[in-house]
């Protein structure tokens, strides 16, 4: 497609969910990037604007640059269905899903998805016994938030309480997940394709919200290491975990691969970061795309229904 084909744009950022700060960097970038190829495309910010101005403004098509809630979770996926406006990603039903962590566990384990065992914690859970039966370390996490917000690494049973106060803060659903010791992996899709598997690395406890998007210190592997057969096999469970939850478009897979060469799959991003320390472009550009032919790439796969 050509710059005029994609008609006027609108570019979600900001939103309304913890991780606006992201979103509102995600979506300049793309915005710069779309307006360098010529395409038509304005910032529309839903914290700020009245959805209706997408139709009053007649725009053609939407590319989503939010995340988390009200973005990434089904809810602007649904209200742009009503609309008839093509957006990015993937629809209603896989974006609530894979949003939802939990939920991404029970289809995964229904579709023999390797996942982490977990529990659910509740505020009368005996936490010294889950953390008996899950093993440490585990991951403390609330089930519907994004880029790591709530989440904490606990190594001793103690630490359990005050970290299940932290993700209920963010979520009535909160997840403690057995820890898979190894490397961590992520891979972007593209258009039914697995792109190239980044691994990495931190100094911190964990791949946390300042490893993501403001330490220095943190290491993007590419190639990840593996042996281009391993690589192979993991890139086609990568897909076989997406189609599960029945995502479309592009996202990121967050796996753990353990010393045995097990991978464990953690999570989907269904709108994944844009930033200059986001994963996708960074797995694009490797395997040869630009930033900015990746934003149009997305865009082509922009539908509706």
């Amino acid at each position: 497609m050509n710059a005029k084909d994609f008609g006027k744009v609108a570019v979600l950022l900001g939103g309304r969910s913890a991780e606006r700060e992201v979103s509102l960097r995600s979506g300049s970038m793309v915005l710069r990037a779309l307006q360098s190829r010529g395409v038509d495309a304005h910032a529309f910010d839903p914290q700020q604007r009245d959805l209706a101005a997408l139709i009053a403004e007649k725009f053609d098509r939407v590319f989503i640059a939010l995340h988390g809630r009200y973005g990434e979770d089904g809810t602007i996926q649904g209200t742009l269905e009503l609309l008839g406006i093509p957006y990015t990603g993937s629809g209603v039903l896989a974006s609530a899903l894979a949003m939802d962590k939990w939920r991404t566990k029970l289809v995964w384990q229904a579709a023999g998805i390797p996942t982490p065992h977990y529990e659910l914690l509740t505020a009368s859970s005996e936490l010294k016994a889950v953390a008996a039966r899950l093993g440490l370390p585990l991951m403390v996490k609330p089930a519907n938030e994004g880029s790591s917000i709530g989440m904490s690494k606990v190594r001793d049973a103690s630490a359990l309480e005050e970290a299940y106060a932290l993700a209920a803060n963010y979520d009535s659903v909160v997840l403690a997940e057995q820890f898979i010791e190894g490397i961590e992996l992520t891979a972007g899709v593209l258009g039914g394709e697995a792109l190239p598997l980044i691994k990495l690395e931190t100094p911190r406890e964990f791949y946390d919200y300042a490893a993501k998007y403001t330490a220095n210190d943190t290491r993007y592997i590419i190639p990840c290491g593996l042996s281009a057969g391993a690589e192979a096999a993991v890139r086609q469970q990568v897909l076989a975990a997406f189609n599960a939850l029945g995502c479309r478009g592009w996202g990121r897979v967050d796996l753990m691969m353990d010393a045995a060469g097990k991978p464990w799959f953690i999570e989907v991003n269904t709108s994944p970061g844009m930033t200059d320390h986001s994963l996708v472009p960074m797995a694009a550009r490797y395997a040869g795309l630009a930033f900015e032919d990746l934003v149009l790439r997305i865009l082509e796969l922009a539908h509706v229904g």
